[in-house]
């Protein structure tokens, strides 16, 4: 009897350690090879640890759960957990968030990253929280750059009547309706089939994204015109948070800390590496590129999207930031 009493507490001892445990899917929209799979795994990784294995988590890469304002509204009604995302649909939320978007405002990307990791990131991630979601942490793709299928970009002249699949960003696609080309907004996961078929001529976006896509299958050339800085978000569901102790909440956000710090330090890696790579691949790449005038026509026909609407000041903070 006694050894029965005993199995019988470590079954139900099991039982309950097993029903304790939580996994957590980390929703985003690239491969788990990419900066996104890297940061979602350290993510991962740091909430098992903290938690002892009270929580453990997988990734649901690819756009597997949909496209990132798919997975953003996921959160909102509690269907996910945690989502790695661009800004792109964040302004439909937290229009403030539009400001980041705006072409050439980030000198470089010590300027980018001090501006997010401090007071204004956070009023950011605050506002985020405003709508039903949970700002953890600011996370990063890097510069954009265009590519495209027809000729080499070096000027804006080069942009005119080029189809350039854009984010839903009012503030990109003024921007590139400026510099001449033809902005045409869809979600990621359907991009490159898109660049496959012809339906649009090239896209904007990160050496880390382009690499991660492989998108020297679609794309010949790539211009390196760093037009805009990319952040990236780590939201989680505030369904899934409201629920923790304030113990595993912290859990939570060291998670997400852990997350954006390997992300970044992949992008860093990915700059280095990524061109050459994109070269190996065939893509002719250019670099002998005059921002300068990118630059004027870019501010000349998006700043005012965001600057009618809700004033300078963000932008002024911004570029006051050193």
């Amino acid at each position: 009897m006694k050894h029965f009493l005993t199995g019988a507490i470590v079954a139900a001892a099991l039982a309950t350690s097993a029903q304790a445990q939580q996994n957590i899917v980390v929703g985003h929209a690239l491969s788990t090879a990419s900066h996104y799979g890297v940061g979602a795994q350290a993510f991962i990784d740091t909430l098992t640890e903290l938690s002892g294995g009270a929580f453990t988590g997988e990734q649901a890469p690819a756009g597997q759960l949909g496209g990132e304002r798919d997975m953003i509204e996921g959160l909102q009604i509690g269907s996910l957990d945690v989502v790695i995302t661009s800004t792109g649909p964040l302004g439909n939320f937290v229009p403030e968030i539009y400001a980041l978007d705006l072409p050439f405002l980030f000198r470089d990307y010590a300027h980018a990253r001090t501006t997010l990791d401090g007071d204004i990131g956070q009023e950011l991630l605050d506002k985020i929280g405003e709508n039903n979601l949970v700002g953890l942490a600011w996370s990063e793709n890097g510069f954009r750059h265009v590519t495209n299928s027809q000729h080499a970009v070096r000027t804006p002249a080069d942009l005119d009547g080029l189809k350039l699949r854009t984010m839903e960003n009012k503030v990109h696609m003024a921007a590139f309706q400026g510099m001449g080309a033809s902005p045409t907004p869809m979600a990621f996961p359907e991009l490159f089939t898109a660049l496959q078929q012809g339906v649009v001529d090239g896209q904007e976006n990160p050496v880390t994204v382009i690499t991660a896509s492989k998108f020297w299958e679609v794309q010949k050339y790539v211009s390196l015109t760093g037009h805009v800085y990319s952040p990236a978000v780590v939201l989680a569901s505030p369904i899934l948070l409201d629920g923790l102790s304030d113990e595993q909440r912290g859990w939570f956000q060291a998670a997400a800390d852990a997350s954006a710090a390997a992300t970044r330090a992949e992008v860093n890696r990915l700059e280095e590496a990524g061109v050459a790579l994109l070269r190996e691949n065939g893509m002719e790449v250019i670099t002998d590129i005059d921002k300068a005038p990118f630059a004027e026509l870019a501010a000349a026909s998006s700043y005012s999207v965001y600057t009618d609407q809700y004033g300078t000041e963000m932008v002024e903070r911004i570029q006051a930031v050193k």
